[in-house]
């Protein structure tokens, strides 16, 4: 059994090597791609206010698992995601929505820019996407795949499907199985794409492809449950956000259904299932899933 510190540090050392490749793919964000000069500001300045860069490291994380270096096509393929993902920030945080004013310990894009720009910059991050995706040097299949996949994942059967349900349920009390699919849709969704991505570039057989997705989707529910507990027990400078909004909101979370010390004991549970998945994989391929099971110790429990 791996070391968790040494899983932590395994984990550390693939983002140093890997989010300085993937800012630099995002640095392609430039007037070829947007006609527009304030557009373009306001599309670049949230791209470009950091983030942990999960999605797309999760997606190289696959490929290197099967592969090694990812190539320019596969990099261009893989940051598309956080083009789209940074959209859902954008507009998640207008004030139609959740109404932040900070993100990232910075002003949001409506701050900056204007709700009706910031809505734009997310339409427009929204659609590079895909044209990204279909711009990647990559098989015309595997584009063809990456495109479904990711419709799929972001539309109104994913994310769009999750956030229209987060709205709707304010200050109605949803039993735990409805929260549970509030979350695979509303953040689940990109992660389980950002998994299955990197099955489709790697060509993973399809066996092997069912088992890396059952993590990918107890990743993603682990991911919502840790965000849901952060809120509440971390400081808006830590978080780089306005914290205990879900609860002001009256929004449907862990916290407010189990409690905290109930939230860590099934953030818990729902971790050691996906590291199971990966366990399990690896004694029937023989294969080494060491560096997505070191994505686990992300979740950082305090107790």
């Amino acid at each position: 059994m791996v070391k968790k510190s040494n899983l932590k540090q395994q984990l550390k050392q693939f983002e140093a090597t890997y989010v300085p490749r993937i800012n630099q793919t995002l640095q392609q964000l430039n007037h070829d791609w947007i006609d527009q000069p304030i557009l373009q500001r306001a599309m670049i300045y949230s791209v470009n206010a950091g983030g942990k860069r999960l999605r797309p490291l999760l997606t190289l994380a696959v490929l290197q698992t099967y592969h090694d270096q990812p190539t320019d096509g596969q990099l261009m393929a893989t940051s598309a995601l956080e083009l789209l993902h940074t959209y859902s920030l954008i507009h998640d945080d207008l004030p139609a929505m959740d109404n932040d004013e900070l993100r990232r310990g910075l002003p949001t894009n409506h701050v900056k820019f204007g709700a009706g720009m910031a809505t734009l910059a997310g339409d427009g991050l929204l659609t590079l996407a895909f044209e990204w995706l279909c711009h990647a040097d990559l098989p015309a299949t595997q584009q063809l795949a990456l495109v479904s996949a990711l419709s799929h994942a972001a539309g109104p059967a994913g994310m769009v499907a999750g956030q229209a349900q987060d709205i709707s349920s304010e200050h109605l009390q949803l039993k735990i199985e409805e929260l549970a699919k509030l979350h695979r849709q509303k953040t689940g969704a990109l992660l389980h794409y950002a998994v299955e991505a990197g099955c489709i570039m790697a060509e993973v057989p399809a066996t092997e492809r069912v088992a890396l997705l059952q993590f990918a989707d107890q990743f993603g529910l682990a991911y919502q449950i840790y965000d849901d507990l952060l809120d509440v027990t971390a400081t808006a400078a830590e978080l780089g956000k306005k914290t205990h909004k879900d609860a002001s909101e009256a929004k449907n979370t862990y916290p407010g259904l189990f409690g905290i010390e109930g939230t860590k004991t099934r953030l818990k549970a729902v971790v050691g299932q996906a590291e199971q998945s990966l366990t399990d994989l690896a004694s029937k391929t023989g294969h080494s899933y060491q560096l997505l099971l070191s994505f686990c110790s992300y979740f950082q429990i305090k107790e």
